[in-house]
């Protein structure tokens, strides 16, 4: 079966429902699962190119768990592309054959594929084909990700965390989202 067109909702026709199971302790000091679901923040990117759904997020590094302040920031902030002295975790579903818009990032930045075929593109032409369990690490790249299967959605999972202002050839690298930068327009980073 084809899952062919736009992403409308999370999780992409034919993936299935992804759980998200997050721990803390309790009153014993004993580890207990508190948040069983599917994550708190879906959007549908780039016209339903994809959809992100935000596992987690933290404001800082090291991040304070005291008090649950880290679990509070996690469901009250739907995070930007990246969040500043912080992290983010991102799952995000790929629509059958689409190309992402190139973009950067500042952060560095863990990519994993979870199920489907990417390729990976850098803005020198070089670029790799990724399948399930291959991982790259983006230092401040210009990129773009293509899902190589034309029929069925893909998947992949990010996990960006924040860096200091980093030169190349003497320059400062700027964050580009091109395309993107109006699927972020309502977070701040």
């Amino acid at each position: 079966m084809s899952t062919k067109g736009p992403i409308t909702k999370f999780p992409a026709e034919g993936l299935r429902t992804s759980r998200r199971f997050i721990t803390s302790h309790n009153a014993d000091g004993k580890g207990v699962f508190v948040v069983d679901d599917e994550g708190e923040h879906h959007r549908i990117m780039v016209q339903g190119a994809g959809v992100a759904n935000i596992i987690y997020s933290t404001a800082e590094n090291p991040v304070d768990m005291n008090n649950d302040k880290d679990l509070f920031y996690a469901r009250d902030n739907e995070p930007g592309i990246h969040v500043s002295n912080g992290s983010v975790a991102r799952l995000i579903d790929f629509a059958p054959g689409i190309e992402s818009p190139i973009h950067r990032a500042m952060s560095i930045d863990y990519g994993v594929v979870i199920e489907g075929k990417f390729l990976l593109t850098l803005d020198s032409g070089e670029s790799r084909v990724m399948l399930p369990g291959d991982m790259s690490v983006n230092r401040g790249c210009m990129h773009k990700w293509k899902n190589l299967d034309e029929e069925k959605s893909g998947r992949m999972v990010f996990v960006l965390l924040d860096v200091t202002p980093y030169k190349v050839n003497g320059q400062v690298l700027e964050e580009y989202l091109g395309d993107l930068a109006g699927d972020y327009a309502h977070a701040k980073h």
